[in-house]
């Protein structure tokens, strides 16, 4: 990834911007036992408490690497009910990468997270609504089918 996607501005910006990195070789103990690390590249995306929330694995380009980890850190702050948190990184994902392979789980994920926050059952029913007219093959279309339903 260091000659593809980590040397692109707009991925150091965001990294510098949103995380604090961390590289460690996929072969230094106790880390690479720790996080369970199998291959290289993988990224892991962990709360303050070092709780894992999202793993990507293997070689992403910039368009596909910023969105997956956006998405990592909007499941930290829904994983820790800070839903308004997660909506803000979830809308912010699905406005600037509405086509990566991370935006079908976002759009799942702020149908859920709109749902946790107000109680309204009509942010499900849109998230299956976005689903099956924007990303119908995906699992999380098929994931959200209940939500059709209400």
């Amino acid at each position: 990834m260091d000659a593809v996607s980590y040397p692109k501005p707009e991925v150091v910006k965001f990294i510098q911007q949103e995380l604090v990195a961390l590289r460690v070789p996929s072969d230094s103990k106790p880390l690479s036992v720790e996080f369970n690390v199998q291959w290289t590249p993988t990224l892991i995306v962990l709360d303050p408490e070092g709780k894992e929330h999202r793993r990507t694995l293997g070689f992403l380009p910039p368009e596909e690497l910023i969105p997956s980890l956006m998405l990592g850190i909007a499941k930290i702050h829904f994983d820790q009910g800070r839903y308004a948190e997660a909506l803000s990184k979830l809308e912010r994902l699905l406005a600037e990468y509405p086509r990566s392979h991370s935006a079908a789980e976002a759009v799942y994920l702020r149908g859920v997270s709109g749902y946790k926050q107000s109680h309204d059952a009509k942010r499900l029913k849109e998230a299956y609504e976005r689903l099956t007219a924007e990303y119908p093959s995906s699992e999380w279309a098929h994931r959200a089918a209940p939500y059709g339903l209400l």
